[in-house]
């Protein structure tokens, strides 16, 4: 057979083929790997239609797991809505001033350097390639299902890859998309035994970059606790009586708290949020706003376990046997709605100390992150509940704040020193998830003076 001739090269042909392939690989991105709710619903109906199940079952199973991560979503946005003024209040009600710690703020800075969000999507693509080969051909079966957490582990690969340690971009990638593919297998599997111990059976494992500060809660609890008397056990006299309902318990903690950091910050603080409403009023609907999007998370986390756990077993019989989805924080909180308030309190309480206590070691101030204290606090205290019961979880929920301080603060430092070219600078901020610092200080600690030695 003759060979058909090669067609003649065309200037930019080579460029347009990449940007071609760089538009289907941000499409899949931002369209797919960072929509959750788009994840989860293709891995429902594979594994669906893994089962042989019905078009009808497939059709069902997919859009009711879909629904139940957006009502979960749909409740943590009512959450975080509510939180933002309770930090501002928090800020001016103390009268402080400092570096607030907020990944998502890191994030935003350094996607506006087009070469490290490109390096950042690169990773983040890989995170999830390396993590289905580990699951599948090692006995780590932990598929991460969270959407959102790897592209903060790729973020901090990247800038401490390419602007810490001065590898090139493409060993930056590299690196980084092996070393988080690993981290989407070990933290699930480090708090496989306490997740399992919570919910009672391996059918789910937890997907969150925030794992070691859970590990160091479970254990404090431990150790200072009584794991027979549950933050869920608490009874009340009768004329409390209505406090045995979550949500009126979580109100009649939250909406104090809203009034009195209300009060500290005064009338005209919070009218900036409030607008014409008086100021008291306005705090009370606040602290109900935020019980009613616990409500909304707690039956879209309901529906979503109900749904996507049966039709996960497909996956785990067909392609990675004995394979876990790993999912987010919330999906524990069905399981000790009480230690949330616990966790949210003390750990504020420890961040705050914290906040005071690091600088007397020449660290810099670290406002709390009210967010990461509600998310991260309320997980870590249903880990401590279930090793140490409701002492344990009060002491070990101010640890927890006093660590998740101590992370962002030693962190900051050498986010001042990332120098990129055309990238802000990174001096006045610092970052959440403990997970994501700790591979952050990784590269700062263990990877820059390696890269010293060997000349890279």
């Amino acid at each position: 057979m003759r060979s058909l001739p090669r067609p003649a090269h065309v200037p930019g042909t080579a460029y347009q083929e990449k940007e071609v392939t760089m538009a289907v690989l941000n499409f899949i991105i931002d369209n797919i790997l960072i929509n959750a709710a788009v994840i989860l619903g293709l891995v429902a109906l594979l594994g669906l239609i893994l089962q042989r199940k019905s078009v009808s079952e497939c059709i069902s199973g997919t859009f009711k797991t879909m629904m139940g991560f957006m009502i979960l979503s749909s409740g943590s946005s009512v959450i975080v809505g509510a939180l933002e003024p309770f930090s501002t209040w928090f800020s001016a009600g103390l009268g402080i001033q400092g570096s607030v710690a907020s990944i998502e703020a890191v994030l935003a800075v350094a996607m506006q350097n087009d070469t490290i969000g490109r390096d950042i999507a690169f990773v983040y693509a890989g995170i999830f390639v390396v993590n289905l080969l580990i699951a599948r051909f090692t006995k780590w079966k932990f598929v991460f299902l969270n959407g959102e957490a790897p592209i903060y582990m790729a973020m901090a690969s990247i800038l401490f890859g390419v602007g810490l340690c001065g590898f090139g971009h493409v060993p930056a990638v590299l690196i980084g998309a092996v070393l988080g593919g690993i981290c989407c297998v070990l933290f699930p599997a480090l708090a496989q035994p306490i997740v399992r111990k919570i919910t009672g059976s391996d059918d789910i494992a937890l997907g969150h970059f925030c794992t070691l500060g859970y590990l160091l809660s479970a254990g404090v609890s431990k150790l200072t606790g009584d794991v027979s008397k549950s933050t869920e056990d608490a009874k009340f006299p009768a004329k409390l009586s209505f406090l045995q309902d979550t949500y009126l318990a979580v109100g009649a903690v939250m909406v104090p708290l809203y009034v009195i950091m209300a009060l500290l910050a005064g009338p005209e603080v919070v009218a900036e949020a409030a607008g014409d409403k008086n100021y008291i009023v306005y705090a009370i609907l606040q602290g109900i706003t935020f019980c009613v999007g616990l409500f909304i998370l707690l039956t879209g986390v309901r529906l979503l376990i109900a749904e996507l756990v049966p039709a996960f077993a497909g996956i785990a019989e067909k392609v990675v046997p004995g394979a876990r989805p790993c999912l987010d924080c919330p999906v524990l909180f069905t399981y000790a709605p009480n230690a949330i308030v616990y966790g949210f309190v003390f750990t504020t309480v420890g961040t705050v100390i914290g906040m005071f206590l690091w600088p007397l070691f020449g660290l810099p101030m670290v406002i709390p992150g009210i967010m990461s204290n509600f998310f991260a606090g309320g997980t870590a205290a249903i880990f401590a509940n279930a090793t140490g019961g409701r002492r344990g979880t009060i002491i070990a929920s101010i640890v927890h704040g006093l660590f998740i301080s101590l992370l962002p603060a030693l962190v900051a430092p050498f986010l001042g020193q990332i120098v990129i070219e055309g990238l802000p600078s990174l001096a006045a901020y610092t970052m959440t998830d403990s997970d994501c610092i700790s591979m952050s200080l990784f590269y700062a600690w263990l990877l820059k003076p390696l890269a010293g030695l060997i000349g890279v």
